[in-house]
């Protein structure tokens, strides 16, 4: 494994975050993505801490929607971390879901369309361009960024579309810089995510090895091999009732995620999750997360390597974070 990445999303206090982060970057780790999925924490405030206290290690929003930031202040803000960080900083973009974006009044439609006029003017605004677009989710007139002290040259910041459906990812492989596969996904899945790539960069003229394709992966490891698999239990129990494309992707049957959704409120409380925990069985964990030993994780991210991704991004959904970092460091 040449590259590897850690992902933060709530599972730790944001200052143990920092201290995750320098962990990971003095023990080689490749970059850390800053989630931000459901109404718990903001990307932005963790990546410029982590950028701030480190010194090699790339940064990601793993990842931000294409909703709710102004294009302006989406393209300023990305100028502004990588003031911070220069050419350490990534911009992972995602089209949210339902019912969340439609809960706090966003109506999503047309997402394909949608990401691609993001992309375009994002990427033509950190070039420093001065830009006219007049698209259908987007209407700019004559904008740059304001620059008058610091550096005016074109930022590098790569644009990696979170995808998790054909073709999504497909437009991924066609426009963006990279592709990030979501987690909770069989290996299998991760065949079927490069043949769409496959298919999007070859209407750009471009190949598969031209795209970063990064897995993120629900990775628990601990040395007591049923924590492991707690710990990634109740982070599956909760994420198959409320992100429903996630529960698509993952293969979970409909009967399964409506008897977790009948415990579950929203949002969904640790006694709902600990209630309704055992409707997700070994079997189901051990196919889709990388949970449990040192040496079984390593084999289980392995798989998803071999079919493919460029680096796999682990996500500590409890465990022990730092075996985990070791665990891979090591690797």
């Amino acid at each position: 494994m040449e590259n590897v990445g850690l992902y933060l999303q709530d599972a730790h206090e944001l200052r143990e975050g920092l201290s995750c982060v320098q962990y990971a970057e003095g023990k080689g780790f490749h970059a850390v993505w800053q989630a931000e999925s459901r109404l718990v924490r903001d990307a932005i405030v963790p990546m410029a801490a982590y950028a701030a206290v480190s010194s090699r290690i790339q940064v990601g929003s793993g990842v931000i929607n294409n909703w709710t930031r102004n294009i302006g202040l989406l393209a300023a803000t990305f100028l502004t971390l990588d003031d911070l960080a220069p050419d350490r900083i990534i911009c992972g973009l995602g089209a949210w879901w339902d019912p969340l974006a439609r809960n706090v009044g966003i109506q999503r439609r047309k997402p394909l369309l949608a990401m691609r006029e993001t992309v375009e003017v994002l990427r033509r605004l950190l070039n420093m361009e001065r830009v006219t677009f007049h698209g259908e989710f987007h209407q700019v007139e004559g904008i740059e960024l304001d620059v008058v002290h610091g550096r005016r040259e074109p930022r590098h910041v790569p644009i990696m579309i979170g995808a998790t459906g054909p073709k999504m990812m497909e437009l991924a492989g066609e426009i963006a810089d990279g592709v990030v596969l979501n987690y909770c996904v069989p290996v299998e899945y991760t065949d079927q995510a490069m043949e769409r790539l496959e298919a999007g960069a070859n209407k750009a003229g471009r190949s598969c090895e031209d795209i970063e394709c990064h897995q993120l992966i629900v990775a628990s490891v601990d040395h007591d091999r049923e924590k492991a698999l707690d710990a990634s239990r109740q982070l599956l129990t909760q994420y198959l009732a409320q992100q429903p494309h996630i529960a698509k992707a993952s293969g979970v049957s409909q009967e399964t995620v409506q008897e977790i959704q009948s415990i579950l409120g929203w949002p969904a409380t640790h006694d709902e999750i600990q209630r309704a925990k055992h409707l997700v069985s070994d079997e189901l964990l051990e196919r889709i997360t990388a949970s449990g030993t040192p040496e079984e994780a390593l084999e289980r991210v392995q798989a998803y390597v071999d079919r493919g991704a460029s680096y796999p991004i682990l996500y500590s959904a409890g465990g022990d974070i730092q075996l985990l970092i070791d665990t891979f460091a090591a690797a």
